[in-house]
């Protein structure tokens, strides 16, 4: 079991591009337990299978804090036919990373997730089309306006791409949200790597919004472009693999 999960999980990175290659690899291995489940154990829930215990890429052990994500977990685990494919299991992926990373060094994660607030998504808008500057602000000003009540952070907007810099208070206010435990600081970065919005991942942290309507508020530009121009299905295969890294981020959020 050691050589299969440092194989197929150490190398998966969470850029769906790799989804489309996957014809390109070696074939998978083959399913080689029965059954997946949790056990608890020092520090939580250990995922099993067979009642062996899944480890992680860096050799430690599968284990998530809560009894009902260990279960989600291990449904991924479940969920597997013949073959054992790491692409269908954006769960197993995040906790391997927050185990084998999130928890040793939170400090650089943090720190990543603050840039965001430097140059958050929200913060600039189109200049036109006027039905496309509607949009982003029915989106994005109630978030902003959130922010601003329940945060403290008061932001600046700006058009185009130019830059505009932000309040420190601002900055620090939005910061004091971020958590502290490494597993729901590993889902606010996935989330706000993935949407380019840090203010998008503390507002579905504290529940003011669902995954869905973080999600449409990352895709405003993109759902306008395809609206004119027509559907990218390959860019499509790439946003779905990304919405289920998202949902998996939510997941860890709601389970908690």
């Amino acid at each position: 079991m050691r050589d299969i999960f440092t194989d197929l999980f150490a190398s998966e990175r969470p850029d769906p591009v790799e989804a489309a290659r996957r014809a390109m690899r070696p074939p998978l291995p083959r399913r080689f337990y029965q059954q997946a489940g949790v056990d608890e154990a020092e520090g939580g829930y250990r995922v099993v299978l067979d009642g062996r215990p899944v480890r992680t890429p860096a050799r430690g052990f599968l284990i998530a804090p809560s009894r009902r994500l260990g279960e989600a977990i291990a449904a991924e685990w479940d969920a597997q036919g013949e073959t054992i494919d790491p692409a269908t299991m954006p769960l197993t992926r995040l906790a391997n990373s927050i185990i084998d990373g999130v928890a040793a060094t939170p400090e650089p994660v943090a720190a990543d997730v603050e840039k965001y607030l430097g140059s958050d998504l929200l913060f600039y808008r189109a200049e036109g089309p006027q039905r496309l500057v509607e949009r982003q602000g029915r989106l994005w000003d109630p978030v902003l306006a959130w922010a601003r009540e329940a945060l403290g952070a008061r932001f600046v907007l700006a058009q185009g791409v130019v830059h505009a810099a932000q309040p420190e208070g601002a900055i620090a206010a939005a910061r004091a949200a971020f958590p502290g435990d490494p597993w729901r600081l590993g889902a606010v970065h996935v989330i706000t790597t993935l949407t380019g919005s840090a203010l998008l991942a503390l507002a579905l942290l504290r529940g003011h919004l669902t995954a869905g309507e973080a999600w449409t508020a990352a895709h405003v530009d993109e759902d306008w472009n395809m609206e004119q121009w027509g559907r990218d299905e390959i860019a499509l295969a790439r946003r779905a693999a990304r919405r289920a890294e998202l949902d998996a981020a939510a997941t860890v959020l709601a389970l908690l």
